[in-house]
C-alpha cells in the first residue's frame, strides 16, 4: 500500500542461554559461552554470599532511574522509537539498510527528473502518463519471474548484478543526456530496463534479511525498512527538482548512478546468500503459486491487503478533491499526497512497540481496518488540515499492516520459497493501487467523490472484518509459533 505513494517487511528467543546466529551473541541452549554443561555453569556462577552486596537506604535510587519503579527515560525511548537493535547486532543489515536508503533517494530524484524531462520533450500529460506505464508492465511481468530466480541461484550476486544494472542505466540517462540525445523513447526504454533491474533485485534483497537476523528482531528490521521506501517517496523528488532546477536533468542522473555505489558496496560486502534447497533443483513461478495456495495465513497477509489498495485508495481523486472539497489548486492536491507518506514515515519512526506483539494476524486486520476508517472518516470531513491528519493516520496503519505481513512471509514461509512470495508481494503491491485508481475513478464519475471515499473506506472494514470472520486461525496466529 505504502508504495501506492510513491517507488512503495517470533519465535527464537535470544538472550540468557538462547540460541543465536553465528556473529549475533548469545549461547546455545543449555550451554554456557564456555560450552560446558549449563547446570555446571549455573552452580559456577552462583554468587556466595560475600559476592552480594546491598544498597544501603540512605542511598537512594540511582542516578537516572526516577525512584521505585520508575522506567528509566531510554526505557521509554525504545518503548515507542523506532527499534535500533538490528543495526547493533548486524553490521551486514545496517551497510545494507544505508546503502538502500541511498540508493532509493538517487531513484526518488530520477523518477522526478524523468517525468519533467519527458514533459518538457513533448510538453503532452499523456507521455508524462506513459512513464508509469512503461514502469509498471516490466514490474509486473518480471516480478514473479525474478522471485524464482532468487529461489534458485546465491541472493548476493543476483542483488549486486540488478544494482550494478540500474546504477549502468543511470549511467546511460546521464550520457544520453550530456550527448544531446532528445529522444522520449530513449527514456521510455531506460526506465523500462531499470524496472526489470528492480524486479530482479527487490525478492533477493528481501529474502537476505532473514539470513542477518534471528527472527525476533525482522519486525524491527521490517519498520526500518519501510522509512527507507518513505523517505526515498519524499526526500528524492525534492531533491530532484531542486537538482533539476541548479543543474539540469544529467546532473541528477549523475547523482542517481553514483548513489548505487553506496547499496553495491554493502552487498559486496555480504557472504554467499545460497537459498535452502529442498525437492525440485529448478525452482518455478508455479511451484511458488501452488506453496501459497495451500498456505491459508500467507493467503490472508495479500487478501488483506487488497481490501486497502482496492476498496479504499483515493488517490486517483486527490485533484478533484483538492478543489471540490478545500477550494484549494495543485499545491494542495500535493499536500494530500504527501499525507499518507508522512504518517507512513512516522509509523516507522514510532515503532518500538511493534517487537512486543505476537498476535501478527490480528495486528494485520486491525490495522488494514484503521486504514478504512482513516480514509472513511477523510471522505466525511471538509476541513484541510483534519484530512490531512486523517490520511497520516491511514499511511501510520498501512505501515504497521506492512510490518507484520512482511515478517509474517520471512517467518513462516520456508527460505527457498521467499523469493517467490516476495516475487508475489511485487506483484500484488504494483498491481492492486491501479485497480483501486480505475474504480476509484470510475465510482466517483458514477456517483461522487464523498461517496467512492467514504463508501470505500467502510467497505475496507467490513471486507476486512469478514476475513477474519472466515479465517478465524489467521487472527490467532502467533509470531511464537508461526504456521503459514
Amino acid at each position: 500500500m505504502i508504495t501506492a505513494y510513491g517507488p512503495r517487511c517470533i519465535a527464537e528467543k535470544v538472550g540468557s542461554g538462547a540460541l543465536t546466529r553465528p556473529g549475533h551473541g548469545g549461547t546455545l541452549p543449555g550451554r554456557s559461552r564456555a560450552g560446558l554443561p549449563s547446570r555446571v555453569t549455573e552452580r559456577a556462577e552462583q554468587p556466595t554470599e560475600t559476592s552480594v552486596t546491598t544498597p544501603s537506604p540512605a542511598a537512594g535510587p540511582r542516578p537516572g532511574t526516577g525512584g521505585e519503579g520508575a522506567v528509566p527515560e531510554a526505557g521509554v525511548r525504545r518503548r515507542i522509537l523506532a527499534d535500533l537493535t538490528p543495526f547493533r547486532i548486524s553490521a551486514d543489515y545496517r551497510r545494507l539498510w544505508f546503502g538502500n536508503m541511498v540508493s532509493w533517494v538517487g531513484s526518488g530524484m530520477t523518477a522526478l527528473a524523468i517525468s519533467l524531462q519527458v514533459y518538457d520533450l513533448t510538453g503532452s500529460s499523456f507521455y508524462v502518463g506513459l512513464v508509469g506505464i512503461f514502469t509498471l508492465v516490466p514490474l509486473i511481468a518480471f516480478g514473479l519471474y525474478g522471485g524464482a530466480i532468487a529461489d534458485t541461484v546465491d541472493r548476493r550476486k543476483l542483488g549486486l548484478h540488478s544494482a550494478l544494472g540500474s546504477a549502468a542505466l543511470s549511467g546511460a540517462l546521464a550520457a544520453g543526456t550530456f550527448a544531446g540525445v532528445a529522444n522520449v523513447w530513449f527514456l521510455y526504454a531506460v526506465i523500462a530496463l531499470q524496472s526489470v533491474c528492480q524486479a530482479l533485485n527487490a525478492p533477493a534483497r528481501s529474502a537476505m534479511i532473514p539470513k542477518l537476523l534471528p527472527p525476533e528482531h525482522l519486525p524491527a528490521a521490517n519498520a526500518l525498512n519501510s522509512m527507507i521506501m518513505t523517505t526515498g517517496t519524499l526526500v528524492g523528488p525534492m531533491l530532484g527538482g531542486l537538482v533539476v532546477g541548479f543543474a539540469g536533468y544529467k546532473t541528477a542522473y549523475l547523482i542517481d548512478a553514483i548513489t548505487f555505489a553506496a547499496s553495491l558496496y554493502a552487498m559486496w560486502r555480504l557472504p554467499a546468500m545460497l537459498p535452502e534447497r529442498t525437492g525440485s533443483k529448478r525452482p518455478s513461478i508455479m511451484e511458488g503459486l501452488r506453496f501459497l495456495a495451500t498456505r491459508p495465513n500467507l493467503r490472508m497477509t495479500f487478501f488483506s491487503d487488497f481490501c486497502a489498495m482496492i476498496l479504499a485508495h483515493p488517490r486517483a481523486l486527490f485533484p478533484a478533491v483538492a478543489v471540490l472539497w478545500y477550494g484549494g489548486d495543485a499545491r494542495t492536491t500535493g499536500l494530500l499526497v504527501a499525507a499518507p507518506a508522512v504518517g507512513a514515515l512516522l509509523g516507522g519512526v514510532f515503532s518500538g512497540w511493534q517487537g512486543r506483539i505476537h498476535r501478527h494476524g490480528l495486528a494485520v486486520l486491525v490495522s488494514v481496518g484503521g486504514w478504512g476508517a482513516a480514509i472513511a472518516a477523510f471522505g466525511l470531513t471538509r476541513h484541510l488540515w483534519l484530512g490531512l491528519l486523517m490520511l497520516a493516520v491511514a499511511g501510520f496503519s498501512d505501515t504497521v499492516s506492512m510490518v507484520f505481513r512482511n515478517t509474517m512471509m520471512q517467518v513462516a514461509a520456508p527460505d527457498e520459497m521467499r523469493g517467490r512470495l516476495q516475487g508475489v508481494f511485487i506483484v500484488v503491491v504494483a498491481g492492486g493501487p491501479r485497480l483501486g485508481d480505475f474504480l476509484a475513478g470510475t465510482v466517483a464519475d458514477l456517483t461522487s467523490p464523498t461517496v467512492m471515499v467514504v463508501g470505500g473506506g467502510l467497505a475496507c472494514v467490513l471486507a476486512v472484518t469478514l476475513l477474519g470472520l472466515g479465517r478465524r486461525d489467521f487472527a490467532r496466529y502467533d509470531a511464537r509459533n508461526p504456521v503459514p
